[in-house]
């Protein structure tokens, strides 16, 4: 699809997702077929001030496009500045504006999803980013603030009217976090309302997922999110199903978690060694999921503090652990 003049060669691209979507995460769902990735959101306010740790945050490497970056803020004069700054610090693509962020401190800001209830300022903001930049604007946001106020489909043609060249949709209510199953109607509500390319999110956890979304809602991509969590490896599978093929085994266990460690070093050469083995705290154990007796290694790595302490678990894994056998519970990862 097109968003603007940037052009998007595939149908699977992957969400942006504060403390998971760093640049060597995305690098490699990247290797493994995402049409598209987007920074972590950044703050506004934080990159007018000159804020050094979100400024770091917008590195896309090259190689690494189309990228987007995405900002999150609730004054249009801001989000404005921001976005100037974003562009010219990471070298874009696009520049996506976060209307759907539903953490608590970020929408008590007036943030996020809160702009839901505000769609007056949140069209004011997506023309002021629109006149900011020369790059195309994208909006993400959700199904509305609640039950009560289910508002999609009016809120996108409002980010259209006001310039958008895009708009993703998550199918659930601010009200909802990530709880329930994801309402796929409304995507295809929203669709059906708007011309500009409108990208589906909620609940792609396989190739058939995203088919499924596709042929049901008529969007023009699917948006990979928590599926995506320790199985970068789902982009594959989702383009294999996209071309009618059957969707390819996920790669043997030391092969993953090899990949897994080639993330932390990539991080570790650009942020140091403490910050990297930090994010592998959290990161890592994702890639042991669904593996048997997995739970000891599980609490090893959420205490690495060094690269060796990383490299002797890792190895460890290797030799101790392997993937489960058809029939094989998988419940026993946790032990």
């Amino acid at each position: 699809m097109s968003v603007g003049i940037t052009d998007i060669r595939g149908r699977a691209v992957l969400a942006p997702m504060a403390g998971v979507t760093d640049f060597a995460f995305r690098a490699l769902c990247r290797d493994c077929g995402a049409a598209m990735t987007t920074t972590e959101m950044v703050s506004a306010k934080a990159l007018t001030l000159g804020d050094r740790k979100s400024l770091e945050l917008l590195y896309i490497p090259e190689g690494e496009h189309p990228a987007a970056v995405q900002i999150f803020g609730h004054e249009p004069g801001v989000m404005a500045e921001a976005a100037r700054i974003a562009l010219d610090a990471s070298g874009a693509d696009v520049v996506d504006i976060n209307m759907g962020c539903p953490v608590g401190k970020v929408v008590r800001s007036g943030d996020g999803s809160a702009l839901m209830k505000t769609p007056e300022l949140a069209a004011e903001i997506v023309r002021a980013v629109c006149h900011a930049v020369p790059v195309p604007v994208t909006v993400k946001f959700r199904k509305g603030w609640d039950g009560g106020s289910v508002n999609a489909v009016e809120f996108a043609q409002a980010c259209q009217a006001a310039g958008a060249a895009g708009i993703a949709v998550h199918g659930r209510t601010r009200a909802q976090l990530y709880s329930g199953r994801a309402d796929w109607t409304v995507i295809r509500e929203v669709k059906q309302a708007v011309s500009i390319p409108v990208t589906g999110n909620g609940d792609i956890f396989s190739g058939s997922d995203a088919l499924r979304m596709l042929e049901f809602t008529g969007c023009d991509a699917v948006m990979v999110g928590r599926g995506a969590f320790g199985d970068p490896w789902l982009f594959g599978r989702i383009n294999a199903a996209l071309r009618g093929e059957e969707e390819p085994a996920p790669p043997p266990l030391a092969e993953r978690i090899a990949a897994a460690v080639g993330q932390i070093e990539a991080l570790a050469e650009r942020r140091g060694e403490h910050f990297a083995c930090l994010e592998a705290r959290h990161q890592l154990p994702w890639y042991l999921h669904g593996i048997p007796y997995a739970g000891v290694y599980r609490r090893e790595l959420t205490h690495v503090e060094t690269l060796a302490d990383l490299h002797r678990t890792a190895a460890a894994i290797c030799r101790d652990l392997k993937d489960p056998q058809p029939g094989q519970d998988p419940g026993k990862s946790g032990l």
